[in-house]
């Protein structure tokens, strides 16, 4: 591996800040930040597991300059997924043009645009020997196409170099719940580049939207997740996320599993929310493992989603590469790593 050409001022892949401060930006005075009470339940609590493909992709990683969501974000799933030989990655800085008040990426004025980014994370995976890559990225409301162009040419740049690598990017709506017009249109870049799996978040359910997600709109994400649909094929999968635990009820969940369904969502993703800080949303509730467990059965077998992963510990990247596999999206090469 060719050692990274970084253009003057440009920072290095990175989700934090190295001094891991973790903030959802402005602490709005209509969002509870109280910190829960007591101790985490036996079941979010993770034992690590340190595989042969886990200690070789540590290793790699340690000649890199480069971060990954997995390790800064202190994902609990990372021992499972770098054993898979699957990693996510974060592009477009580390600063993020709006606010979520669950979010531990820091709210700011992006400094600038590396265009060069898509060419040295191309070159991460092929280091790495991935068998699956995650690419996702901050909102970028500063620039004309939402940050459409840097995902297309990062899926470019992977495709040229480990095209059996399967790739899920997972952007923001391009600005469509502001400007559907050139939301729509950003989104075309990469439908020409064809991922895998494209994914864009839905996060919480419509009565918790306006405090949770200000930045967003409820029916335009929908909107923007149906647009997708159509305009990508049939090959490649439409994915989205929840967060239980942030002060919606069962009922609303399970209509927010109708309303992305509705909206032709083949995969999703839901998960227990962790409260990051103090200056992050309230955790509402710890959801039991019983409860996910109906939810899944809930999307699969009523609703017809290709593929439910839902549990306390899962995020939205977790088991990616098996999702794509149940969605018929991708197929893992005999070289890779097996489920």
């Amino acid at each position: 591996m060719t050692e990274p050409i970084i253009p003057p001022g440009a920072r290095t892949l990175a989700v934090l800040p190295r001094e891991r401060v973790q903030r959802a930006g402005v602490v709005r005075r209509s969002v509870d930040t109280s910190l829960p009470e007591g101790r985490k339940p036996e079941w979010l609590k993770v034992k690590a597991s340190f595989g042969d493909n886990f200690r070789d992709v540590t290793k790699l990683m340690e000649g890199l300059e480069l971060n990954t969501v997995c390790s800064q974000a202190a994902c609990p799933n990372i021992y499972e997924c770098w054993e898979m030989r699957e990693a996510t990655f974060l592009i477009g800085g580390e600063d993020c043009t709006r606010r979520c008040g669950f979010c531990q990426i820091k709210t700011g004025k992006p400094a600038g645009y590396d265009t060069d980014e898509p060419r040295r994370v191309a070159e991460a995976v092929e280091h790495l020997g991935l068998r699956f890559s995650v690419i996702t990225m901050v909102a970028r409301d500063d620039l004309d196409d939402g940050g459409a162009w840097l995902v297309a040419e990062t899926i470019r740049q992977i495709r040229a170099r480990t095209p059996d690598v399967g790739v899920e990017v997972l952007p923001s709506d391009f600005g469509y719940g502001h400007d559907p017009v050139a939301g729509a249109a950003a989104l075309e870049q990469v439908v020409a580049a064809e991922p895998d799996v494209f994914a864009f978040n839905l996060e919480t359910t419509r009565r918790l939207f306006p405090t949770i997600r200000p930045a967003f709109d409820y029916d335009r994400g929908l909107e923007f997740l149906a647009l997708a649909r159509e305009r990508f094929p049939r090959t490649t999968a439409i994915k989205s996320n929840l967060i239980a635990g942030m002060g919606e009820t069962d009922e609303e969940l399970l209509a927010c599993m109708r309303d992305l369904r509705a909206a032709g969502v083949d995969t999703l993703t839901i998960g227990q929310y962790l409260q990051p800080s103090a200056q992050h949303l309230r955790l509402d509730r710890y959801v039991t493992p019983e409860t996910f467990a109906r939810f899944r059965a809930y999307g699969e077998d009523e609703l017809g989603f290709a593929h439910v992963e839902a549990g306390p510990m899962v995020r939205s990247s977790y088991h990616a590469g098996q999702q794509a596999i149940d969605a018929q999206a991708w197929e893992p090469a005999a070289h890779h790593p097996q489920s």
